[in-house]
């Protein structure tokens, strides 16, 4: 489905497990959320007390690891990303994500149990109509021997990645969507994060990987993945990587029309990308989805974009 005006959820849906970092037990409950609000954390505290923040670039506070969002009193959630991913890749603009403990739930290690979460609320359209961040110009961040770039891209928004690791079985990988609700789902939603075996003790020794387990990641050692299911996909690694982006790029706070590539990317320089971008205000600006007045065979240019968008200047997104 492709919707040319806002969408937020029907209803509510809640999920539980545990933080793959903190080792907590946590719930998260998706809900509702209004015209252009985003997509905004609520954090209930053991007194009753809220704090909420919103999933924009500004609002991150770390991204060792998995990316944290927080605001002035200090860090909120931890490893945002995932649901961000599924919110995003499924089409939805406008949520409430409201959580009990200090990280989003690892669930499998995918987004797989977010998107069942959005299939049990459901998907309604909004009053207002949907906008974008077109990006105009390339803009590029190169940390060594990995980048990772935004450049123009006309056709909606495209994730190329390219990752290649010392660990022989996981090795050199790329691969490359289109993003849209059916190929997220499809292709995207269910790769599951990974690591090796022998950076575990240093995870411990840092703090990180308390809650991870065979049945949230896949492990690898220097000869085979260790995990008893197996692979999902031949590439799993390479979508993760994918499932990363998207989900780290939804803190532009507004879909994206453009392209990213990385290579050997992470958390951290798909933030250094998205600020850096973010700080140039000629390297992208704001556009609106224009509802079709009939149906299209195929996408019409209208304004000099593809699919009925014109341009438009609302609230700061940064």
């Amino acid at each position: 489905m492709k919707f040319n005006r806002q969408t937020t959820l029907r209803s509510r849906a809640t999920v539980t497990g545990v933080g793959i970092h903190s080792g907590a037990a946590v719930s998260l409950t998706l809900g509702p959320a209004s015209i252009d609000a985003g997509f905004i954390f609520v954090r209930s505290g053991a007194n009753g007390d809220d704090r909420r923040v919103r999933a924009v670039a500004k609002s991150v506070t770390s991204t060792e690891l998995a990316t944290v969002l927080g605001d002035q009193q200090g860090p909120l959630v931890s490893t945002a990303e995932h649901v961000l991913a599924a919110l995003r890749g499924l089409g939805v603009d406008n949520a409430t994500i409201e959580i009990d403990g200090p990280e989003v739930p690892i669930m499998d290690g995918s987004s797989a149990a977010f998107v069942a979460a959005v299939d049990q609320a459901g998907i309604v359209e909004q009053s207002a109509a949907r906008r974008f961040i077109q990006v105009l110009k390339p803009v590029r961040v190169k940390r060594g021997e990995a980048f990772g770039e935004l450049h123009p891209y006309a056709r909606g928004f495209r994730v190329e990645v390219e990752i290649d690791f010392a660990n022989p079985v996981i090795g050199h990988q790329d691969y490359a969507l289109d993003l849209n609700p059916e190929s997220f789902r499809r292709e995207i939603s269910r790769a599951r994060t990974f690591g090796c075996m022998n950076d575990v003790e240093r995870l411990w020794s840092a703090g990180f990987a308390r809650g991870a387990s065979f049945e949230n990641s896949m492990v690898f050692d220097d000869e085979r993945l260790l995990n008893a299911e197996g692979l999902r996909y031949a590439d799993e690694c390479a979508r993760h990587k994918v499932l990363d982006v998207i989900g780290d790029l939804a803190l532009a706070g507004l879909p994206l029309i453009g392209c990213y590539r990385s290579l050997c990317g992470g958390h951290k320089l798909n933030h250094a990308v998205l600020t850096a971008m973010m700080a140039d205000r000629t390297a992208w600006r704001v556009v609106e989805g224009q509802p079709a007045s009939r149906p299209r065979s195929q996408p019409e240019a209208i304004g000099g974009m593809v699919g009925g968008m014109a341009a438009a200047y609302g609230p700061n997104v940064s």
